[in-house]
């Protein structure tokens, strides 16, 4: 159950560590502005999901602040990661120049582009891949869950027929794809929950990464609206760790794990309270992973 991460992967392409750039595209979602829905998903803050990157700026000066939140840590090189919405849907020339502007710095190493399986025409991955002919460029597709029930109560906004799409014409077009799931959905049992892990495992060929990401309620999201109206069941620490467990002894080894939880701005952050000490919840994962492994046994209290 040995896993590898998306630190230990990029360490393995380019000799030494990569620290990752969150910047902002400026791109909306047709999820917010009427295109398929209004207000987005329930889970999502008005930043989009992004609340941690760089403010809409001109690139330089986004990479420079960017750059600027690590480099206490001795950073050398990077991935640009445009992670704020949906980071495909807009003008194609846009995007292109966009992209191509942010791997032609030296120091960038590659890129990660965060969407939506329904903001996939075909020119935007056609020029995906011309990119990825220059660096590596990783698709970060928001599916969260494979259960349509579960994805209408959080208004994702398309049906699982559209992911699969997607990720099939990615896929032929040889680029890196990274799967967001969130864990602890409202109205889903745990097994709901390794069903999707399951399905993400059987698909042919397996994804090159997945996000395994704490589902968090923050406040300004109508997932915060329905939680304190009809509050649903949040998971302590010692059952997501044991759910995380179980889902890296479903994925194939040649999975990259891109994330094992996440964390929202503490400001805004109504619950699970524990994951707020974002230190203490890995430290605790990696504990509890590396105890499965040498017992064989990654049981702990299930719900």
């Amino acid at each position: 159950m040995n896993y590898r991460s998306f630190s230990d992967e990029l360490k393995e392409m380019f000799g030494e560590k990569v620290y990752k750039l969150s910047l902002t595209s400026g791109c909306s979602c047709p999820n917010r502005d009427g295109t398929i829905g209004w207000g987005g998903c329930t889970f999502c803050s008005e930043g989009g999901s992004g609340d941690f990157a760089a403010p809409l700026l001109p690139l330089p000066e986004q990479i420079a602040i960017a750059k600027s939140r690590v480099r206490q840590k001795g950073a050398k090189r990077y991935l640009a990661y445009f992670q704020s919405f949906t980071n495909t849907y807009g003008d194609t020339q846009y995007l292109r120049e966009l992209f191509t502007s942010a791997i032609s710095f030296p120091e960038i190493v590659g890129l990660s582009v965060g969407t939506r399986p329904d903001c996939l025409e075909p020119d935007k991955i056609s020029m995906l891949s011309e990119l990825n002919k220059l660096k590596p460029v990783y698709v970060e597709l928001g599916l969260q869950t494979i259960h349509e029930e579960t994805a209408r109560r959080i208004n994702r906004g398309y049906q699982l027929d559209v992911f699969k799409d997607a990720y099939a014409r990615l896929i032929k077009a040889g680029l890196r794809v990274v799967i967001h799931v969130i864990l602890g959905l409202p109205g889903e049992t745990r097994e709901d929950m390794l069903d999707t892990v399951r399905y993400l495992a059987g698909l042919t060929p397996p994804p090159d990464g997945i996000k395994l990401q704490l589902l968090h309620i923050l406040e300004g999201t109508q997932l915060a609206v329905e939680y304190r109206n009809t509050p649903f069941y949040i998971m302590s620490l010692e059952e997501y760790a044991d759910l995380i467990i179980d889902c890296l002894r479903i994925l194939p080894s040649k999975v990259t794990i891109h994330r094992l939880t996440g964390d929202g701005p503490k400001r805004l952050l109504i619950a699970p309270s524990w994951s707020a000490d974002k230190k203490r919840v890995m430290n605790y994962l990696n504990q509890k992973i590396r105890e499965a492994d040498e017992t064989g046994d990654g049981s702990l209290s299930h719900y």
